[in-house]
């Protein structure tokens, strides 16, 4: 038998032992151990972190391998986070071995940390402030308008006359069928003015809002450049139209690109003012949409870090709305018959077809070209031009056109322009020979002016909010030798709260004699105004003038003006004015003692839409209403104003609607009894021009019943019991003493549910027809059905 006595000295060292090493290890028994490296030191281990990359972290775990000091991710994950690699790469990856990437492991967060070159994350494009023009597609429904206005004048040294200018539009999805002429009527033949009916345009126009292109049938007028001339014409016209698009900005704007090392803020500043603040990630940046701009100015772009650190960059400019974006054209091409004596005669047009056409090409966003042509007959016209920036100090335009009739003519024109938020110079410069003709001198058979010189300049001459400042000069020369020298001076400013004050002089240079005038306005209330002053004519005659006038609400309401002027000419004139919601009624006298003449104006339109009539103002543009399924008084907002409220029908009409332009439209239900409905009260409407739309937002009242049940022993429902409207279907459980609540009731209602012993019991009970607010009902007892 072995002795046991080798084995008790072991069982007695080994605390002393432990206490030994422990010894070793701390010195003092207050000592922490040391702390643990970055990663443990093991030959390899899969952790699971989080990435960032550059400081923007996407917040996913994903395995991470830690070999021989160096971390090993999947090719997928660093690819997704912007991380360039090889095009052959797959599966683990040395995130330490690649170019230009550092590594940093945070061990307090989990997270991998990766810095590339900026270049290497994606280009973000940072909004600079501008108008948030989201596009909705402007909508039409077809329908019938007829646009009014009823003149009536009583000259007491003349006829009576009467006079009804109208607008026949049929418009529809399709474009709009648009009518208009003047119906003269006078009393006495001591007139001038021969009865009957005016034609003025008849056309067909469709607006192509994708393509931003529009088609006219009919009556038109051609477009025309600077240096170019429009004309009235009867025929077909394709073109270009901007208009049908506001979510785009056709002229160069403000762009700035720079880069941010990480995650910073960015403020831009235009002139002073701050523009806009927005977030940006580390990587490039393009800033866009920066506000609307015209003239020079100075933009300040600071970024700003979490640490507060700031970057700031100073960016002068010139912004011209005269050119194009790079890439971006215009055009018009009218092809038809010349019109003649516009407004006097109904159907008068040449024989010989005539075509004009333009063009205009952002080359850069530096240089806009522009082409002009035009023919008829023996006569030819062929231009060129330009519009291009020089640098920060403004606008260059120069122009060359030849034209050929009988002899060649030739057009030269130039001009500059410059602009800042404080000041404006524009000069134009155009010379013809005396054989150039275009279609205008055709129509009138005369010749264009041989040089005219043109110059404006306005200023804030004594710094901002102190007035404004302008002159004018402008110099025609015919060939007959006459010339027309004129001067303009101005000068307005605010001298208390809103009250203003303004002064014009204007000189016919080489004649004897001068005009002027001197005015203040004070305004007095929310819609009127105070105004007096004097005039002086070229043959320096004084007249003073004073007027009060109040202009009508536009929802609806009383307008009026006075005014009375002294001197060599003195005149009285006051009118009264009402605008209701379906018409507007005007009337008033004017002249002097000897010559006074009354009159008196109707102008409104008429509609039909969707099976419904409607009496409205007039209607210019574009229209729309508001259907809320019959529900009556429900106030409307238009842009955030009140508008109206919805007649007995459910319906208004908003007559003054801007057409292609993205409106809000809403409902207002916080005045509607609880009892409604209202499953959207809010949409964003674009009208097709000259159209109008209907915008429905059911409306509904929704009866509502708190009922209490019982059983066919008279006690109340247990808790939990399901029961079912029969008549709408709805289903809902009972609560406390039997109750439950159902709404959509209707006037007749019958309920269903099963007892505890498995019956079927149903109870019935009516609601009124004006029920508005929520009603209680019952105990009702329930009777069993044999059926179920």
């Amino acid at each position: 038998m072995k002795s046991k006595t080798g084995v008790l000295p072991l069982l007695i060292c080994a605390p002393f032992a432990l206490l030994y090493s422990a010894t070793i290890l701390a010195e003092d028994y207050t000592d922490l151990p040391a702390p643990p490296s970055a990663m443990p030191s093991l030959s390899e281990s899969v952790y699971y972190l989080t990435i960032s990359v550059n400081g923007l972290s996407d917040n996913l775990v994903v395995p991470v391998t830690y070999r021989a000091g160096n971390y090993y991710v999947d090719a997928a994950t660093l690819r997704s986070n912007h991380v360039r690699l090889p095009d052959q790469s797959v599966g683990l990856v040395n995130v330490n071995a690649l170019p230009e990437v550092t590594t940093d492991y945070d061990q307090a967060i989990q997270q991998l940390k990766i810095t590339v070159p900026t270049l290497w994350l994606p280009e973000q494009s940072v909004e600079g402030g501008g108008q948030d023009m989201t596009r909705f597609p402007a909508r039409s429904s077809p329908g019938l308008l007829f646009n009014y206005n009823l003149y009536y004048t009583s000259p007491r040294a003349n006829s009576d006359s009467l006079s009804s200018w109208m607008e026949q539009r049929f418009f529809s999805p399709y474009g709009t069928l648009s009518n208009t002429g003047i119906y003269y009527f006078t009393s006495g033949s001591n007139t001038a003015q021969q009865d009957g009916y005016q034609r003025f345009d008849t056309y067909w126009r469709y607006n192509d809002n994708d393509r931003m292109i529009t088609y006219q049938v009919g009556d038109l007028i051609s477009n025309s450049l600077t240096w170019s001339n429009s004309v009235r014409m009867g025929g077909l016209r394709v073109a270009r139209n901007f208009g049908l698009r506001p979510d785009i900005v056709t002229y160069p704007m403000l762009q700035y690109t720079g880069t941010a090392a990480v995650p910073s803020t960015l403020d831009l500043f235009i002139n002073g003012y701050k523009a806009n603040s927005t977030s940006l990630n580390a990587g490039p940046f393009t800033l866009t949409n920066t506000p609307y701009l015209n003239g020079a100015g100075e933009a300040t772009v600071i970024t700003t870090d979490a640490q507060g650190r700031q970057i700031s960059t100073t960016i002068p400019f010139y912004v011209s709305n005269a050119l194009l974006r790079e890439g971006l054209s215009d055009f018009d091409l009218s092809v038809g018959v010349l019109r003649q004596d516009y407004g006097i005669k109904n159907n008068a047009y040449t024989d010989d077809p005539a075509v004009s056409g333009i063009y205009r090409y952002g080359l850069t966003n530096k240089l806009t070209v522009s082409a002009h042509g035009e023919a008829v007959q023996d006569l030819y016209l062929l231009g060129a031009g330009a519009d291009f920036t020089i640098g920060r100090w403004g606008t260059l335009s120069s122009s060359y056109s030849q034209s050929e009739k009988e002899a060649t003519g030739h057009q030269y024109t130039t001009g500059y322009s410059y602009y800042t938020s404080a000041f404006g110079l524009n000069v134009q410069h155009a010379k013809r020979s005396k054989e150039y003709r275009d279609l205008t001198a055709v129509l009138t058979e005369g010749r264009l002016s041989q040089e005219s010189y043109q110059a404006t300049l306005s200023s804030q001459l004594f710094g901002e909010g102190n007035g404004s400042f302008g002159v004018g000069y402008f110099d025609i020369r015919a060939y007959d030798s006459t010339r027309t020298r004129l001067l303009n001076l101005s000068f307005s400013r605010q001298i208390w709260q809103d009250s203003s004050i303004y002064l014009a002089f204007n000189k016919a240079l080489g004649e004897n004699g001068y005009s002027a005038q001197i005015q203040f306005v004070m305004p007095f209330g929310t819609n009127g105004s105070i105004n007096a002053g004097v005039q002086r004519d070229s043959n320096g005659d004084y007249s003073p003038r004073v007027g009060v006038n109040r202009t009508a609400p536009i929802d609806g309401g009383l307008g009026w003006n006075a005014a009375y002027g002294a001197g060599k000419n003195p005149y009285h004139q006051g009118s009264l004015n009402w605008r209701g919601p379906y018409a507007t009624l005007a009337g008033g006298t004017y002249g002097n003692e000897g010559n006074t003449t009354q009159w008196g104006e109707l102008s409104g339109s008429l509609i039909y839409m969707n099976g419904g009539g409607f009496a409205s103002n007039r209607i210019n543009d574009a229209f729309i209403v508001v259907d809320t399924e019959g529900y009556p008084d429900v106030p409307v907002k238009y842009e955030n104003q009140i508008v109206g409220k919805t007649n007995k029908r459910g319906h208004l009409l908003v007559p003054w609607v801007v057409s292609n332009y993205p409106a809000k439209v809403e409902i207002d239900t916080l005045q509607l009894p609880a009892n409604v409905t209202t499953p959207q009260v809010e949409s964003r409407v674009s009208v097709k021009e000259g159209s109008g739309t209907i915008v429905t937002f059911p409306v509904h009242a929704m009866r509502s019943a708190n009922i209490k049940l019982r059983n066919t022993d008279g006690n109340p429902l247990t808790i939990g019991t399901w029961i079912t409207n029969e008549v709408s279907g709805d289903t809902t459980i009972s609560g406390y003493d039997g109750l439950v609540y159902f709404t959509n009731l209707g006037t007749s209602n019958r309920l269903r549910f099963k007892q505890e012993d498995g019956q079927l019991c149903r109870v019935e009970f009516s609601l009124p027809e004006s029920q508005t607010m929520m009603a209680t009902i019952g105990p009702l007892t329930c009777q069993t059905d044999s059926k179920g």
